[in-house]
C-alpha cells in the first residue's frame, strides 16, 4: 500500500490543482497566498514535491502537477467535498459551517470511510456548494465558468456553484437566494464600486443588489434562449 502523504502535501496539491483549475499560474506567491505562508516556506516543498514525483517545474509558469499529483490532488478532494455533502445531508449542518470541518477531517479519513459515506449519500455529483466531487477513478467535471461578475445586461443565467471559504460569504449569499440552481437575471452590471442589480427566480422577483466582490464568487453557466 503507497504511504499516506503528509497533511502539508496534501493541502500544496489540493492548492497548486486549484490554482491551476482556474487557469492561473501556479507561481510561489499564488500558492503562498493560497495557503498564507511565506514564500521561503512554498520554495522548499516545492524542492520536495519535486523530487517526490508530485510535480514539475514549468518556466514563466511556476510549477504544475504530475499525473501522479493530480491523482493525488482529486483523492484529497474528493474526500473533502464528501465529508462536506455529509455533514450537510446526514448530520444537518449549515452550508456556511462545513468547510473547515472538512478541512480538518479530509486529512484523518480513510479512503474506505469516504467511500461508505458516498454509498450512503447515493454517491453525490455535487457538494453543497456546487462544486463537482472528483470520483474514486480520479475523473471531475470541469468547472471553468464564468462568474456572476462576468455577465452583462438582460443576461439570464443560472448558479452553478460558489466558492466556500468564507462563512460571512455564504450567509450573504443564501440570505439573497444565490445558491447553486438559482436561475438570476442581470438587469445592470453595474461598475466600479457599484455593486450589480439583479433578479433571483421570475421575472416578477424584486431586484436587489450584489456586491461585485461577492459576484466574483459565483459561478454561472449561461441559460438557453
Amino acid at each position: 500500500m503507497t504511504p499516506r502523504l503528509s497533511r502539508s502535501v496534501e493541502d500544496y496539491l489540493k492548492a497548486i490543482f486549484g490554482i491551476a483549475e482556474r487557469g492561473d499560474a501556479a507561481s510561489t506567491s499564488a500558492i503562498a497566498d493560497a495557503l498564507a505562508v511565506q514564500p521561503a516556506s512554498v520554495t522548499g516543498m516545492i524542492k520536495k514535491m519535486d523530487e517526490a514525483g508530485l510535480l514539475e517545474h514549468v518556466p514563466y509558469r511556476g510549477v504544475r502537477l504530475t499525473e501522479r499529483g493530480t491523482l493525488e490532488a482529486l483523492r484529497v478532494l474528493r474526500r473533502h467535498r464528501v465529508i462536506e455533502t455529509y455533514l450537510c445531508r446526514s448530520l444537518g449542518y449549515a452550508w456556511d459551517d462545513v468547510h473547515d470541518e472538512a478541512e480538518r477531517l479530509e486529512h484523518a479519513a480513510s479512503d474506505d470511510l469516504i467511500e461508505r459515506m458516498a454509498a450512503a449519500l447515493d454517491f453525490p455529483e455535487h457538494d453543497p456548494h456546487g462544486a463537482p466531487i472528483p470520483t474514486k477513478g480520479g475523473t471531475i467535471e470541469t468547472t471553468r465558468f464564468d462568474t456572476l461578475a462576468d455577465t452583462r445586461r438582460d443576461d439570464e443565467v443560472r448558479i452553478r456553484a460558489v466558492q466556500d471559504e468564507d462563512p460571512d460569504r455564504l450567509r450573504a449569499m443564501e440570505a439573497s437566494g444565490l445558491t447553486p440552481g438559482a436561475r438570476v437575471t442581470v438587469r445592470d452590471e453595474g461598475g466600479g464600486d457599484r455593486g450589480m442589480t439583479v433578479q433571483v427566480g421570475d421575472e416578477d422577483a424584486p431586484t436587489q443588489s450584489v456586491a461585485r466582490d461577492l459576484a466574483r464568487r459565483i459561478y454561472v453557466v449561461r441559460e438557453d434562449p
